[in-house]
């Protein structure tokens, strides 16, 4: 019955490992659809080989940074327990990945090829674990910190801070550090539009996140006894309610109405084990009204060009859920309780700060050095043909 249920547990977070390893291919469509077709290529190729990046550093460096364990025994020690150590750094490994993937939409059709490989490295392997073992495996004993002072640890089930807010807010810098995209913003100030090069491409990025997501959540259960309907249920309420309120606020315009659901789904997943599905409804409601309201006002009034929105839809919808857990997961509010507002603000400005502080100094060391922005005249011509010498479309530039 043991090797029954640890092959079981094994089974259950490698399904969930590749779920979630799904939602590259959404980040990956969803970057080629919001781009310009001289960007497609570029989309394609970041989200792979950033993903690669992440597996080689995270296996040597940033799983052992996290969790105090490493892979550097045999492999007959590996194998023990099905190999659930090793499934579980699969698992884990596909939530780090999401961090460069995340960034690479904010600082799309500008940004160079190598130095954000490098970020990447230095993101996947010691900023992000830093943080993530801090929430996950109480690090520096800030979580007993927290439970002394407000009563409750600081409580991110899935990641809305620890994943989310944390990839947004990294990318922040970046997108501030790189500048709008040349002729994104007219003489006058006006905006000069940049229009999707793929509504369907984006679409479909945007549902296979949306089922990706169930691993996402559900499966960080990481064990079999301990999965709930609760988590699928809340995460469902929470795509529904931000999809509808991104219709609404967006004026049916699809770009906001696909990543209305992406907002909701962002931010319930700290609090999707405790709160009720009406209390992940409204957190999902409000968190599309955040991302709506605050990509039109990047873009149009602050010029922060934010290729894909990344910011409001991670930074900003990450931090609402983490703050929301601590509202909505209260018994008060029909949650099932053991968590408290205090303890979620001082988690999430801990998370906050320090992407903020990270991101600052990684970008800002590789614009000191090796510069993070393309040409004027590869901007121009387009990441595609610049950096990997081929359009998506290459039989069009072919001359008969």
């Amino acid at each position: 019955m043991d090797a029954l249920t640890r092959g079981t547990n094994a089974l259950f977070l490698l399904l969930g490992a590749i779920l979630v390893l799904s939602m590259h291919a959404g980040f990956a469509f969803l970057e080629l659809g919001t781009v310009r077709k001289k960007n497609q290529v570029n989309a394609l190729v970041k989200i792979l080989v950033d993903f690669s990046v992440s597996t080689i550093v995270y296996f040597f460096v940033g799983f052992g940074v996290a969790y105090g364990t490493h892979f550097f025994v045999g492999a007959d020690r590996l194998a023990i327990g099905s190999g659930f150590e090793l499934v579980r750094f699969f698992f884990l490994l596909t939530f780090a990945a999401a961090i460069p993937a995340i960034i690479s939409g904010g600082i799309a059709e500008r940004a160079k090829f190598w130095p954000q490989l490098i970020a990447t490295a230095v993101i996947v392997g010691f900023v992000y674990p830093l943080y993530e073992g801090i929430a996950w495996n109480r690090a520096f004993g800030i979580q007993d910190w927290l439970a002394r002072v407000t009563g409750n640890e600081f409580h991110d089930f899935a990641g809305s801070v620890v994943v989310h807010a944390m990839g947004g807010w990294l990318a922040l810098p970046a997108v501030l550090l790189l500048g709008a995209r040349r002729n994104r913003y007219r003489g006058d100030g006006s905006l000069s539009a940049h229009p999707p090069s793929s509504i369907p491409f984006l679409a479909l990025g945007a549902w296979v996140l949306c089922v990706g997501w169930f691993g996402f959540n559900v499966m960080s259960a990481q064990t079999i006894d301990k999965i709930s309907g609760l988590v699928a249920v809340n995460s469902l309420m929470a795509m529904v309610g931000g999809t509808l309120a991104a219709l609404a606020l967006g004026k049916n315009d699809p770009g906001f109405v696909y990543n209305g659901p992406l907002a909701g789904l962002v931010a319930v997943c700290a609090g999707s084990d405790l709160m009720h599905p009406i209390g992940a409804l409204v957190v999902g409601g409000v968190a599309g009204a955040i991302f709506v309201k605050m990509f039109t006002l990047t873009q149009n009034k602050w010029k922060i060009d934010d290729v894909l929105g990344v910011w409001p839809l991670h930074g900003l919808c990450g931090t609402w859920g983490g703050i929301a857990a601590g509202i909505f997961g209260t018994r008060a509010l029909g949650g099932i309780g053991g968590v408290n507002l205090w303890a979620q603000l001082i988690g999430v400005a801990i998370g906050v700060a320090w992407a903020l502080v990270a991101g600052a100094a990684v970008y800002g060391v590789l614009q000191a050095t090796l510069g993070l922005r393309l040409s004027q005249e590869e901007e121009y011509a387009g990441a595609d043909l610049s950096i990997h010498n081929i359009s998506a479309t290459p039989e069009r530039e072919v001359s008969w």
